[in-house]
C-alpha cells in the first residue's frame, strides 16, 4: 500500500496532513510533480519529477498506482483513470472519487472547462478553506483506517 500525491497543485497543508498520517500508520508516500519538491522531514516520503508536458505526472501515478494505494488529486480525469483500474482516489477537499460519482463529475468537469472556454463563466473552485481541511482530513483519516486494516 502507498500513497500517491499529484503533488504539483496540492495544497502543502494537505501534503502534511499526509505526512503525519503516513509517518503514524508506517505508509510510504510518493509526490509526483513536474517542478521541483521540497523534502519532508520523514523516511516514508519520496519524490518523483517527471518531466514538463501535458498530464505527464498523472500518466506516471496512473501507471504506477496499485489498486491497494490512494491517489489523492484534484484531476478529475486523472482519478477517473485510477477509479477504472479499481483504485480509490481522494480529492484534497475530501471527497472520494468513486463507479458512482466519476461519470458525473467528468461530465461537469467538461460542461465548465467549455463554458469557461467560451467565457460564459469564469474562475475555477472557491478559496481553500478550513473546512476543506477538516473534511480532506476525517476522510482520508477513515480511508487510511480501512486501507491499512485490509492490506496487513
Amino acid at each position: 500500500m502507498k500513497i500517491w500525491i499529484d503533488a504539483d497543485a496540492c495544497p502543502r497543508v494537505i501534503k502534511e496532513m499526509v505526512y503525519r498520517a503516513s509517518e503514524r500508520l508506517k505508509v510510504p508516500v510518493c509526490l509526483v510533480a513536474n517542478n521541483d519538491l521540497s523534502k519532508a522531514h520523514t523516511s516514508f516520503v519520496t519524490s518523483v519529477r517527471v518531466k514538463n508536458g501535458f498530464d505527464v505526472a498523472d500518466d506516471y501515478i496512473a501507471e504506477h498506482a496499485r489498486a491497494c494505494d490512494l491517489v489523492i488529486t484534484a484531476d478529475i480525469p486523472l482519478a477517473a483513470r485510477i477509479v477504472e483500474n479499481g483504485g480509490v482516489a481522494l480529492d484534497p477537499r475530501g471527497e472520494l472519487y468513486s463507479e458512482e460519482n466519476i461519470s458525473e463529475k467528468l461530465s461537469m468537469r467538461n460542461l465548465m472547462q467549455e463554458l469557461r472556454a467560451d467565457g460564459l463563466v469564469q474562475g475555477g473552485p472557491g478559496q481553500f478553506s478550513l473546512t476543506d481541511r477538516q473534511r480532506f482530513a476525517s476522510s482520508m483519516d477513515r480511508l487510511l483506517t480501512k486501507m491499512v486494516r485490509e492490506h496487513r
